[in-house]
């Protein structure tokens, strides 16, 4: 399989196994959850199709694991044709970002929605990007011998920084304009 046919999360889980071993479930977690869940969009649904394809086109090793009184695991290893489509994946012209957030969609509602649901929203999207910063900053602190890592936490760090600042600012704003209370409204 050319490297262009690689879907985003084969991409992902050839990158996750390019630091090692791992068994579906820690891939999964790993996107999800952990260091890689900034790359790409994978859902638990996504991943153990990837891993199917990769093996079969030899970009993964599949061995399994006997465990006492539980079924075998499957532990994936990237191969060396696995590396050098990792690489053509990554060499491709990335596209566009894609950014999405529930939050944004609440507060296009800004004006049908009363004052507490918003406050709510953007306090909820306040812990959220401080747990994201915190979690970045520990990236950074953990490996600090790895220049690229470096550069991407900082990349988001300004990034999530920069948005808490913006509702810092003027999360006001937003909270203004929602609707009313009905008391209020009738007056």
């Amino acid at each position: 399989m050319p490297a262009e046919a690689l879907s985003p999360v084969s991409t992902l889980c050839l990158a996750i196994l390019h630091k090692g071993e791992a068994t579906g479930y820690e891939i999964k977690k790993e996107s999800v959850e952990g260091d890689y869940r900034y790359f790409i969009d994978a859902s638990y649904g996504s991943i153990y199709p990837a891993l199917a394809r990769l093996a079969a086109d030899g970009y993964v090793t599949v061995r399994e694991e006997t465990q006492s009184g539980r079924p075998s695991r499957k532990i994936y290893a990237i191969t060396d044709a696995g590396r050098a489509a990792l690489l053509d994946a990554l060499s491709m012209p990335p596209g566009p970002d894609v950014f999405r957030a529930r939050f944004l969609l609440v507060a296009k509602f800004v004006n049908e929605l009363p004052p507490e649901v918003i406050e709510r929203a953007i306090e909820e999207r306040r812990r959220h990007l401080q747990d994201e910063i915190d979690h970045l900053d520990r990236i950074q602190s953990e490996h600090p011998e790895n220049p690229g890592l470096a550069w991407i936490t900082g990349y988001g760090l300004t990034c999530m920084k920069s948005s808490l600042a913006y509702l810092d600012e003027r999360g006001a704003e937003l909270t203004a304009q929602a609707k009313p209370p009905l008391s209020k409204a009738a007056e």
